[in-house]
């Protein structure tokens, strides 16, 4: 609601910026959406290599209460 209501002050301000913001966005949701995947792949990588270096401690720590 925040970013609407910001676009809204742009628009009446000065409109055609409002209006090349309007047609850009999606165009940069695009372009930005591998550098997402690429992120959360690497953070699962890094999630299992911690998962897979700490099973040893886990296991002999015991059932935890």
């Amino acid at each position: 609601m925040a970013k609407f209501l910001l676009w809204l002050i742009l628009l009446f301000l000065c409109w055609p910026l409002a209006l090349l913001a309007l047609i850009l966005y999606p165009i940069i949701w695009l372009l930005s959406l591998p550098f997402r995947l690429v992120g959360i792949t690497v953070s699962a990588v890094f999630d299992l290599l911690k998962a897979i270096i700490t099973l040893p401690a886990r296991l002999l720590s015991g059932p935890s209460r």
